[in-house]
């Protein structure tokens, strides 16, 4: 692993957001309160079969992989993995390439992983995760796809300059190998699994169906290049991309679901540049030809062993990792749970830890009452990256406490599987931002590009007591400072404070999300190959309360009890406005029933600041509820006012 900078070094609008307009908040601590909606008595929400991929499923993948890399004469490092991330088999073909290079910073000066050189088996399962994770009964997104949704113009093209960012800008930066929420190779086949580079942006990695249910991914790395799609109105040749969609043939993605069925804010979403007609005859592929003919199975320390295919685990049984509640766990029927695969809730309700630190934590019924009425908002609300139309959404939710400990997390059925750490990370941003330390632990970070953010962000909004508690920062609120043009999309005008200048900026370098884990990614890399005896912590950053990195795409809102932080609750898979309303309301509506605690007030809520800009200034956001969200009611603006 090398670079110019950042891996050498470590290797050696002026709205105040609502759907239809109004200021957002509520709960107990301000604004008016909404009678909250009972959950349902019965399950509205199908389970997905419990289908997985065999030895021989995983060894036809391989095989077809490698029959196309063989007619293509690019030979490639093919990874397949479970829906919930177990490496189930790494095939290396002789001839591949070792390493894979990170795409280096535009202006040529690499921070974090950008320029880095990894180990080609690194990227291919990371694609293959990607694919995997993003997907689910109602939309099967790939890399490309992902390339698409996290650049700063959406979609990324010459000709889009002036737009936003992606919708999942920084999302990236998910699954890290240094995740606490994670598990790893050793601690068993149950999942989330961790990816050692995050998600792909690299076209190259598909999801796997079987009889029509998601059962996990493939990912392919031939061309030497760890990169992402610049520019996705043309039609690319990707050489990863065409041996990966023939891996998926016999385990196609339901055409009805694929991403370019999906569409966001009239945006119709990417697959693949290549489809099966441009694939070669792959009717003789056998594994029995392929290995050891064409390459062996090779081990990825930390991650597969090697030397034999692993057959899949079935989503939503034990084994896997997660799976239904039971009734003493959640009372919503359609809640499904993290499990240690011994029978045991990963992350129960609990109390919050930190009694020593606030005069009141959030308790194990305020915990409880929030998953509830955010699971309840979910369960009515309409989703808006599922298949078909007017699907109910399917997310995951988290809830932390001020010191970013895990008070409980819930899933639903068929969320994407992405979801579960990226909504613990949307959670602990949210209560680090808002937290009374925040600055004085960034100023205290080992890393003086960390602690460089901290007097950005202060000369930005011109206000020297920023990060002390004042202000309630949402995600949607941090991401507006995150982004490498602010206001958001706009040419010409300087970076948001948390960003990389847009001459720095790619999607491997994004600013603080980046800087804050960019070495514990290196650490882990180095284990797998056997440069370090140490693999990444769990830990993602010298910052505690973040300890899977922080996200900068919205979905989450911090926990206050009159004017004081009291926690954070985090949302995600599926659009983020639906994420935004599905946390923002559950919020909401558990402070209305039990009093006590809720929203942030209206007075310190990020939307109150207004950035000095040009003439007027821009204000930043906290929420963004979508319109007409449900579909048991014609009601709009469900979230003004409150």
């Amino acid at each position: 692993m090398r670079g110019r900078r950042g891996i050498a070094a470590l290797a050696c609008f002026a709205l105040v957001a609502c759907g239809g307009g109004g200021t957002s908040g509520g709960g107990a601590t301000g604004g008016t309160t909404p009678t909250p909606t009972p959950p349902p008595v019965g399950g509205v929400l199908a389970v997905p079969a419990a289908e997985s991929l065999s030895v021989i499923d995983v060894q036809k993948v391989l095989a077809e992989a490698a029959a196309q890399a063989r007619a293509d004469s690019a030979p490639a490092v093919i990874a397949v993995t479970d829906r919930v991330g177990n490496v189930l088999a790494v095939l290396k073909m002789t001839g591949a390439p070792a390493t894979a290079l990170v795409s280096h910073a535009p202006g040529g000066a690499d921070l974090d992983i950008q320029g880095a050189v990894v180990p080609a088996e690194a990227a291919a399962i990371a694609k293959a995760i990607t694919g995997a994770y993003l997907s689910s009964a109602g939309n099967a997104f790939s890399s490309r796809t992902a390339s698409q949704i996290v650049q700063q113009h959406f979609p990324p093209a010459a000709s889009t300059p002036g737009l936003e960012s992606g919708p999942l800008f920084g999302v990236q930066f998910s699954q890290l190998p240094c995740s606490d929420l994670s598990t790893r190779a050793a601690d068993g086949p149950m999942g989330p699994q961790r990816s050692p580079l995050g998600l792909a942006a690299d076209p190259g990695g598909f999801p796997l169906y079987k009889n029509g249910v998601l059962v996990g991914g493939v990912g392919v790395l031939a061309d030497g290049q760890y990169a992402f799609d610049p520019d996705v109105l043309d039609i690319d040749s990707d050489r990863d991309e065409k041996i990966a969609l023939a891996g998926t043939v016999g385990f196609e993605a339901p055409t009805a679901i694929r991403a370019d069925r999906v569409y966001v804010d009239g945006t119709q979403l990417r697959f693949s540049d290549v489809d099966y007609p441009a694939l070669t005859s792959l009717a003789g592929a056998s594994f029995a030809a392929t290995v050891p003919a064409l390459g062996a199975l090779v081990p990825y320390r930390g991650y597969y062993p090697g030397g034999a295919v692993i057959a899949g685990t079935a989503y939503g049984t034990e084994t896997s990792g997660i799976r239904p509640s039971r009734a003493a766990e959640f009372p919503n029927p359609d809640a499904f749970v993290l499990s240690d695969g011994a029978g045991n809730n990963r992350f129960p309700v609990r109390a919050g830890t930190d009694a020593g630190d606030i005069a009141q934590p959030l308790s194990a019924a305020e915990v409880r009452e929030t998953l509830v009425q955010a699971f309840t908002i979910m369960t009515r609300a309409r989703g808006q990256i599922r298949q078909p139309l007017d699907s109910r959404a399917q997310v995951s939710i988290s809830v932390v406490d001020t010191r970013g400990q895990i008070l409980g997390i819930v899933r639903a059925p068929d969320a994407p599987i992405f979801g579960t750490d990226v909504s613990l990370q949307k959670a602990r941003t949210a209560a680090f931002f808002s937290h009374p330390n925040a600055g004085a632990e960034l100023s205290a970070d080992p890393s003086a590009d960390v602690r460089h953010f901290v007097p950005a962000l202060r000369t930005f909004l011109a206000d020297p007591s920023a990060l002390t508690g004042k202000i309630a920062f949402s995600d949607r609120a941090g991401g507006n400072l995150s982004r490498p043009y602010f206001p958001d999309g706009q040419l010409n005008t300087p970076n948001g404070p948390l960003s990389r200048p847009i001459t720095q900026f790619n999607p491997f370098s994004t600013g603080l999300q980046s800087a804050l884990i960019a070495g514990n990614i290196v650490q882990g890399l180095q284990f797998s190959t056997g440069a370090s005896a140490s693999d990444a912590p769990r830990r993602c950053s010298a910052q505690a309360r973040v300890a899977n990195g922080i996200q900068i795409f919205p979905g989450s809102v911090p926990i206050y009890r009159g004017s004081t932080l009291i926690g954070g609750i985090g949302v995600s898979g599926d659009g983020i406005d639906q994420d935004d309303m599905i946390g923002f309301l559950g919020l909401n509506n558990a402070g209305a029933a039990l009093g006590g605690f809720g929203n942030a007030p209206l007075a310190i809520r990020s939307d109150t600041v207004v950035v000095p800009f040009g003439a007027g200034g821009v204000r930043l956001r906290f929420i963004n509820c979508p319109f007409a969200p449900f579909l048991d009611t014609s009601q709009q603006n469900v979230c003004q006012g409150l």
